[in-house]
């Protein structure tokens, strides 16, 4: 499949907003840096080489700075915007936000890459990457976007991503399944995010190794931890589950733990908390 062979559905959200321009910016990208010269500095580039991360080992068992007696890992996310509730931290630094979860004993950092609804950028995962990509002990790194053609898998790898995240309901079935497929063979793990227990079978039909499920109903934004509670119990014991969206509290995270999750994604609450430490221990369901 050919990079511009991909089928983007439409889904009646935000998402086709998103995606629309998203669409419109990665023409740009592919002018700007080629596939051929990514290719040639994942190849040829020690940097781009670097010290790669087992995503779904480390949401498993953490990094060296996860507090032994925790029951669940933490993603943490860089993110200043969302759609729905619009800017809340325009100011927030991707790198020093990313060693607070790093020093916290996160397992992870999302980084959200979209520009013009998530004010995110490339550069804060590139950033990050050249801060703590050399250390054997640090998070993984999981680019964030909405993504849909080979060529930013391939630029997700070269902006030093361990793992990309890829949502069920904006791709077709044979295109996921080959996004998956050129993510494991340039060493990186997906997050297939899903949301109804019909993209969840698409999600386990093409593989899909760590499950995201989100609690998130981008239809109306409402949120409803019932969502992973419901969804869990049909997924595979194999599955490393991600709960996503609507955890704000150690409660909200035990009712989690209760449902199976292996880990949290969070990022709004993680980013307003003024002591990432100690609200990130919450979530691992740390002794208070």
């Amino acid at each position: 499949m050919s990079s511009d062979e991909f089928h983007v559905l439409e889904t009646g959200t935000i998402l086709d907003e998103i995606v629309r321009s998203r669409k419109q910016i990665l023409e740009v990208e592919k002018v700007e840096l080629p596939l051929s010269a990514i290719v040639g500095s994942i190849e040829g580039d020690e940097r781009k080489q670097g010290i790669r991360v087992d995503f779904a080992e480390r949401l498993r068992v953490g990094t060296d700075r996860t507090a032994g007696e925790a029951k669940l890992r933490v993603i943490g996310e860089i993110k200043r915007a969302s759609p729905s509730k619009g800017v809340f931290n325009d100011k927030l630094n991707a790198v020093a936000q990313a060693e607070k979860y790093a020093a916290a004993g996160c397992a992870a950092v999302s980084v959200l890459t979209e520009q013009s609804f998530f004010k995110g950028s490339a550069g804060d995962l590139s950033d990050i990457y050249e801060h703590m990509g050399h250390d054997a002990g640090r998070p993984a790194l999981l680019r964030k976007d909405f993504l849909f053609d080979p060529y930013q898998i391939f630029e997700s790898r070269y902006l030093g991503a361990d793992a990309i995240l890829l949502i069920v309901s904006i791709l077709q079935v044979d295109l996921l399944s080959h996004l998956i497929e050129v993510t494991r063979e340039l060493d990186m793990e997906a997050l297939v995010e899903v949301h109804t227990e019909e993209e969840l079978k698409i999600a386990e039909s093409v593989g899909a190794r760590v499950m995201g499920i989100n609690n998130r109903d981008l239809s109306t934004f409402s949120e409803d931890l019932r969502t992973f509670e419901r969804l869990s119990k049909l997924c595979s014991p194999q599955a490393v589950l991600v709960a996503e969206s609507a955890i704000k509290s150690r409660s909200d995270a035990e009712r989690m733990h209760r449902s199976g999750a292996t880990a949290l994604l969070v990022g709004e609450s993680l980013v307003r908390s003024e002591n990432v430490d100690d609200f990130a221990g919450s979530l691992m369901l740390l002794e208070e």
